[in-house]
């Protein structure tokens, strides 16, 4: 926990620094929900069609998706959502006749939550 999942075009896939990304996405998820670095797990998933509009090809999308334990407010979520948008531009080169489309969702897990790390 946090279990954070980014979809992203495919297109992207150069301008993209996922790697740079994921290394502030943490300390900064860490800091705005009170938790560890060490419990951030992000995976990445390059999609490869996305359809936005009318579906004209200048069109890309990055959607990252938290799903955190229950308790935090609406405004701590908020804030994270603000956040991670702003960091998203810091990592994606521009490209020149492509609009991207940034989106943040967090959600809560279920009570029946579990986790175990095997060593």
């Amino acid at each position: 926990m946090p279990h954070i999942t980014v979809d992203y075009s495919e297109s992207l896939s150069d301008a993209f620094d996922r790697r740079g990304f994921a290394l502030e996405l943490h300390p900064l998820t860490a800091e705005v929900i009170k938790d560890t670095v060490d419990n951030c797990k992000t995976r990445f998933r390059r999609v490869e069609e996305t359809f936005v509009a009318d579906g004209a090809p200048e069109h890309a999308v990055i959607h990252v998706e938290f799903v955190i334990l229950q308790g935090r407010t609406e405004t701590v979520k908020a804030e994270l959502s603000h956040a991670v948008l702003e960091l998203i531009r810091k990592h994606v080169a521009s490209t020149p006749g492509v609009m991207v489309h940034t989106s943040v969702d967090v959600s809560e897990l279920g009570k029946a939550y579990r986790k175990h790390v095997m060593v």
